[in-house]
């Protein structure tokens, strides 16, 4: 089972809708694929129509073992489930924080469902907490959408420093540009001086009206406009994101 989290320490960057494209196409492709929607507002959750079972709360999550596998749905997509988010996963920093070996526990109760998927796709919450080092201790990538704008590559120089200052392992980090404007000086520009850096992945998600309807849709804009633009973008992101995540 590989584990793989969508991340950014800013928000509004497209994290969730990158993490629910994501899943759909991994499930497409034959992965058995699980996503987490750690974040409480639950837009994962929504965009895939699947609400929590009663009293799927983030204690559960963080127990691991039958607690946490009982708050799996499927989704209506085959070979794609999820573990919606709970508005008790506001707490997750408070229960952590509670717990010995605070920065290890989602690693350890993902174990529950190694044999049961052959992906796990994170959607956090923004911001830089213990869950997020949780995050970052759970998974085999950390996929980044960044904006190419003066904000959003501050975040990213942010968490860069982040990793070095704790010596974690950056090549976890997988940056990739994210609601790119094409006609933008200011986004050619950025993306020209980011790319020399080496780090970055070469799908581009455009910023596209396409993928704001999946909040009215409620699915993924590879389910209802495949050919377009967007779509297109996300499958070729995805294609580079799973390749990278094969054995080798």
């Amino acid at each position: 089972m590989k584990t793989l989290a969508v991340y950014s320490i800013k928000g509004g960057v497209g994290k969730t809708t990158t993490a629910a494209n994501l899943a759909w196409a991994a499930a497409q492709a034959g992965r058995r694929t699980l996503l987490v929607d750690l974040d409480p507002q639950g837009a994962s959750s929504f965009y895939f129509r699947v609400r929590p079972i009663k009293g799927a709360k983030a204690q559960r999550i963080l127990s691991g073992g039958d607690a946490l596998t009982d708050c799996i749905r499927a989704s209506d997509h085959d070979g794609l489930d999820l573990l919606p988010a709970h508005l008790s996963f506001r707490n997750f920093d408070l229960l952590l924080d509670d717990m010995k070996r605070s920065r290890t526990r989602l690693r350890k109760a993902l174990r529950a469902v190694k044999d049961e998927y052959d992906l796990v796709v994170l959607d956090a919450p923004p911001s830089i907490t213990l869950l997020s080092e949780n995050l970052f201790d759970a998974s085999d990538l950390i996929l980044v959408p960044v904006i190419p704008s003066p904000l959003s590559e501050r975040t990213w120089r942010q968490l860069m420093d982040f990793f070095k200052d704790h010596k974690l392992p950056e090549n976890q980090l997988r940056p990739f540009f994210s609601m790119a404007q094409s006609r933008s000086r200011l986004h050619k520009d950025t993306m020209v001086r980011l790319r020399a850096t080496g780090r970055f992945l070469h799908a581009v998600v455009p910023l596209s009206a396409d993928i704001e309807r999946m909040a009215e849709r409620r699915e993924p804009v590879l389910v209802f406009a495949p050919n377009r633009t967007a779509a297109r973008a996300c499958r070729a992101l995805c294609r580079e994101v799973l390749a990278e995540l094969e054995p080798t």
